[in-house]
């Protein structure tokens, strides 16, 4: 498949990777999972270690989608915060929440675990677009930390000059137990754990239907047909193309980043070395890479038709936080599609045996590789933890198959209006 969005910096410096499966007569496993992606990969890797025999089937290569493509950026939590949480489910269910998406970091543990190097960095900075902003900001840090003990840093517009070298944001905060990586190396990593645990990685083969089999599942791909005991379905933004019904509760929307030059003031952007993303709902977000350029992502859309220049088009985000590079030159371009639910909360769950986890919204880069080892867990027989997540609600996006995108872009331009007034 060629993809016009795919001359991204993760491609140009990703590790040298290649699956080692063939297929062979022996098509029967105990799980088929479907998606190369973190969820996908985290969840093979995770039944392998529980003693499964898997078989995981990606249409393209690994991190081909969301995970190989997005910008980077490790933020604890869900789209909604902590006290919002609490405010619709309760204490005892946003405890369980906090836990699980907050307090765990199982993206450092694996990691560091298989020692797989994808550039690691620590600390992320939520900047404030508006005063009101920043306000809600102090609140919920506040309740963080009074509520579960969580620790982060206010930062005051006079004290953001320590984090990033513009005076666009109205102050911000600092959580030390997010980061950033380079997320294509880390789903390597990722692959190659998996192989090493017995995964059979087969990319290039495209899965396109799950079907009844006499001893439990089968998966019809366009060269064989696989039994399986269980199936995880894990194609986020492609869900619709395996399983109809489940694309009707996401909606795609495009993302686009861009990666400049190494920058010889990259460190006087941004001194903390924190990745950032700001409070508009239309986010910037941005970080420095391990060569020490500058991955600044912004302008989502609805539509699947790509910017004929897609450096021409993040630029003036890009220029308007940091004028002071509006001319700097541009050497990758790239987008992808990132899934989204109606309520913003990822849609996780499970259908006899077929196990499903998407819609993460554009912060899936830590709750996928949770989502992906809690699936494994229930598959064992201990579901207490998938249980907290795949009791979130979600409900399908009105308008049908035809519908549904006009109506998410008429939302997506209401909340752009709402960014630009302040």
């Amino acid at each position: 498949m060629t993809d016009p969005l795919a001359n991204s910096y993760y491609a140009a410096t990703a590790h040298p990777w290649r699956s080692s499966y063939e297929m062979g007569d022996d098509l029967s496993f105990d799980v088929a999972v479907i998606g190369g992606g973190f969820t996908g990969l985290s969840a093979a890797l995770a039944c392998a270690e529980r003693g499964f025999s898997v078989i995981l089937i990606e249409r393209e290569h690994i991190g081909f989608g969301a995970s190989g493509r997005n910008g980077g950026q490790l933020i604890p939590g869900l789209r909604w915060s902590a006290s919002e949480l609490e405010t619709e489910f309760g204490r005892g269910r946003a405890d369980a929440l906090f836990d699980l998406c907050w307090r765990a970091n199982p993206v450092r543990t694996r990691i560091e675990k298989h020692g797989i190097d994808c550039d690691l960095k620590t600390g992320h900075l939520e900047a404030a677009w508006t005063p009101k902003d920043f306000d809600a900001m102090k609140r919920e840090a506040e309740f963080l930390a009074t509520r579960f003990a969580y620790q982060s840093d206010v930062v005051a517009k006079s004290d953001m000059g320590a984090h990033i070298a513009s005076p666009l944001y109205h102050g911000g905060i600092h959580d030390p137990q997010g980061g950033h990586f380079h997320p294509l190396n880390y789903a390597i990593g990722l692959a190659s754990a998996a192989e090493a645990a017995g995964v059979c990685i087969w990319e290039a083969e495209r899965a396109y239907e799950i079907t009844d089999a006499p001893k439990g599942l089968g998966i019809m791909t366009d060269r064989a047909h696989i039994a399986a005991r269980y199936v995880i379905d894990a194609t986020d933004s492609w869900i619709g193309q395996v399983e109809p019904d489940l694309g009707r509760y996401t909606v795609p929307i495009m993302n686009y980043n861009i990666a400049t030059a190494p920058l010889v003031n990259a460190d006087a952007l941004l001194p903390s070395d924190a990745a950032v993303a700001d409070s508009r709902f239309v986010l910037n977000y941005f970080r420095l890479s391990a060569d020490k350029r500058l991955i600044f992502g912004g302008g989502e859309r609805y539509s699947q038709t790509p910017p004929r220049d897609i450096a021409a088009f993040v630029r003036p985000f890009m220029a308007q936080v940091f004028p002071q590079i509006a001319d700097a030159k541009i050497d990758f371009g790239w987008g992808g599609a990132v899934a989204v639910t109606l309520n913003r909360l990822p849609h996780i769950g499970r259908r006899g045996n077929v196990f499903y986890a998407h819609g993460f919204s554009g912060h899936g880069a830590l709750v996928t590789t949770l989502a992906g080892e809690l699936i494994a867990e229930a598959m064992a027989g201990t579901a207490e933890r998938f249980d907290v997540l795949a009791n979130l609600p979600s409900k399908p996006f009105p308008g049908g198959k035809w519908l549904r995108q006009p109506l998410a872009t008429l939302g997506l331009l209401y909340y752009a209006m709402k960014d630009k007034l302040g």
